[in-house]
């Protein structure tokens, strides 16, 4: 009997994916877990693969479209067999899907008690669940699998890698035994907490433990919220509405998708000039969102009157019709937590102190630096190295508010700014007061590359007393930055700019960096802030003294 196969939701913010690939067409054989297709989701392209059988008898999408959460996008079946029932019931496509949801409600399916008790007590394995890897985890992606069902693994071995909001880490079984299940598959979000495989002797039955956490069997994955967008109802003329009514009955006999002729009707075309692309000449939506009326004839000139005879001339100004449009996308895991934790910032009493240092002698002396030094050394590394000198001397900067206490570090642990694709990661250069400038530049160089590739781990971003950002490689003078809790201040770092200043009683051209430092007043008073800046300063326009 045909099935139909739907588009899986393959990370926790994705609403709908972009056919990347087919890797089979109609007509192909098709086993349980051979890769059909590729799809791009808001964080990755990822593959898919079949969890059923049979011959590929239909494909939805074309490669480049947009399919939404558990629309169909293909059928597996018999060779020869009739589909097109399952089409007319699940949707062949996104336009149908997208009236579905705009214009009709479906009754959930019945899900299984969550009341029944069932004794697991006698049953010889046991339940590993997703587990919590950061602070801010809600669920997890299974990026990887390591093992298949029937194999034998020990405790300490890795069974999977799991996609969390801030990196790709490992899960590590915690029983002997046989893999008897994976209830979650390559590139599907699970819950913390949830089941993801089961662990025992084989051929134990593991029923009732999956009755205790029912909906987590492989290939299920929940509905997407509706996310699509109505288009604009423009009004139209009385003669555009008296032609819609003429045509309104040839429109009806015309092959469309139900969302195309909705779309038709808002912006007043006529279906039988649409040439559809759809099945058997069908229209679909992008048919006619990128339907353009022809050039009509140009109406017979008007005879010419002679001006002596009084006549007006009558000029015809054409109406230009535009459209409103935009794009929503998802919001991810990562942007949901920076969200967080900087609306939690805002609470913080902010106040922001801004100096001027002269770089005459950094620009030299970094130079030289780079002849002997192993890995170039970056204006933030020396930045980074003379913030930490001053924090030193200055512990009340490298501190932290606790409620009823006040915290002064002692060790030196300054976090840096790294911009990726998906947002802002902070990982931590520890006890930078005590490294070289090669030293912290090659694991700033590091932590770059690992952040970009989403390798950082947990304790790579923990732990910081204090936060730089430098924003002056992309041409800015100068900005205030947002405190990182639990730190008290933020440097932020503008560009270096080449300008006039007075020396020795002339004006010539001096090179001019803007930092602003950015403070929690409950913490760090004025004076306080003023004194580190001054320290700063004097660190880096005599950079000698940060070799010392």
């Amino acid at each position: 009997m045909a099935e139909v196969v739907k588009m899986p939701k393959m990370s926790d913010t994705m609403t709908e994916g972009v056919i990347a690939k087919w890797h089979k067409k109609v007509g192909d054989k098709v086993s349980s877990g051979d890769l059909i297709a590729e799809v791009e989701t808001d964080k990755a392209t990822m593959d898919f693969e079949s969890y059923q059988e049979g011959t590929l008898l239909y494909i939805g999408p074309k490669e480049g479209e947009a399919v939404p959460i558990d629309a169909v996008i293909a059928v597996l079946g018999e060779e020869g067999e009739d589909y097109q029932a399952l089409l007319s019931e699940g949707g062949s496509s996104k336009a149908d899907t997208d009236l579905d949801k705009e214009e009709a409600k479906t009754e959930e399916e019945p899900s299984e008690s969550d009341d029944t008790d069932v004794s697991t007590e006698d049953i010889n394995a046991e339940v590993i669940t997703m587990p919590l890897l950061s602070d801010t985890m809600t669920e997890g992606v299974i990026a990887e699998w390591h093992f298949k069902v029937g194999d034998t693994i020990k405790s300490d071995d890795v069974i999977a890698d799991v996609e969390t909001d801030k990196a790709t880490m490992e899960v590590t079984a915690y029983a002997d035994g046989t893999l008897l299940y994976i209830g979650v598959e390559k590139g599907q979000a699970a819950k913390v907490n949830d089941i993801i495989a089961i662990v025992g002797e084989e051929g134990t039955d593991i029923t009732p433990l999956l009755k205790q956490k029912p909906g987590k069997k492989s290939g299920s994955a929940p509905k997407a919220d509706d996310t699509s967008v109505k288009a604009p109802v423009s009004e139209q003329p009385k003669e555009v509405e008296a032609e819609k009514q003429a045509t309104h009955d040839d429109d009806a006999r015309i092959k469309a998708s139900p969302l195309a002729r909705k779309i038709a009707k808002d912006k007043g075309i006529s279906l039988t000039n649409v040439k559809g692309t759809g099945d058997g000449g069908r229209i679909i939506k992008k048919d006619v969102e990128s339907y353009t009326p022809a050039a009509q004839p140009a109406a017979p000139a008007a005879a010419a009157v002679p001006a002596s005879e009084g006549a007006t001339t009558t000029v015809n100004i054409p109406q230009y019709v535009g459209e409103e449009r935009y794009t929503e996308k998802p919001v991810t895991q990562m942007r949901k937590t920076i969200s967080r934790r900087l609306s939690e910032s805002f609470l913080v009493p902010h106040f922001y102190l801004t100096i001027k240092i002269n770089m005459d002698n950094v620009i030299p002396a970094r130079a030289k630096i780079n002849e002997v030094a192993p890995v170039k050394v970056s204006f933030n590394d020396l930045v980074i190295k003379a913030a930490a000198v001053a924090l030193k001397q200055h512990p009340a900067i490298n501190a932290s508010w606790q409620g009823d206490t006040i915290r002064y570090n002692e060790h030196v642990n300054i976090g840096v700014a790294v911009a990726v694709d998906e947002g802002l990661l902070v990982p931590v250069v520890r006890f930078a007061d005590g490294k070289s400038l090669s030293h912290i530049s090659a694991e700033v160089k590091e932590f770059a590359q690992r952040a970009k590739a989403k390798k950082l781990q947990p304790a790579d971003w923990e732990g910081s007393t204090f936060t730089v950002s430098n924003l002056g490689m992309f041409g800015i003078d100068e900005f205030t930055a947002i405190i990182n809790a639990p730190d008290s201040c933020i440097l932020a770092i503008g560009g270096i700019d080449q300008v006039p200043v007075v020396k020795d009683g002339q004006i010539v051209p001096g090179n001019i960096m803007k930092v602003t430092l950015t403070c929690d007043h409950r913490v760090v008073d004025g004076a306080t802030g003023a004194a580190f800046l001054q320290t700063l300063k004097s660190l880096l326009e005599e950079p000698v003294r940060l070799l010392a």
